[in-house]
């Protein structure tokens, strides 16, 4: 079993950055690729960004591309996604999810491919 800690959300103004991190425990497999999600009221789960095991690829919606970067250091189990320029579209429950066994990385953009998911952070971004 793997358990994910979201943190980092928070209330800011458009333009503002944030840093969400996503710490793993519980018995985990060689870093799993993770992914970020995001879920606003009336909306369904929203792909945000996603990292391979390696840190290799990254692959991020075209919403955020240019202003998210996802990143992991593999020395804490914990995986980050940096947010700048933050606009209200962004605000919503983040998730980052991890699956239990190793994904192409092709997949990782659909929240069926995983298996183990966060409590969620809030991010609120006000104009």
């Amino acid at each position: 079993q793997v358990q994910l800690v979201e943190s980092g959300g928070g209330l800011v103004q458009a333009g503002d950055s944030l840093r969400l991190s996503c710490a793993a425990s519980g018995r985990t497999f060689s870093n799993p690729a993770t992914g970020w999600f995001r879920q606003a009221p009336g909306k369904e789960r929203e792909f945000v960004a996603a990292i391979s095991s390696s840190g290799a690829w990254k692959g991020y919606v075209d919403s955020v591309k240019g202003r998210f970067t996802i990143s992991r250091d593999n020395a804490k189990n914990t995986v980050y996604l940096q947010m700048n320029n933050l606009t209200p579209e962004d605000t919503a429950v983040y998730y980052c999810a991890a699956p239990s066994r190793a994904k192409g990385a092709s997949s990782l953009r659909s929240p069926q491919e995983y298996d183990y998911w966060g409590q969620g952070t809030q991010v609120t971004v006000s104009s």
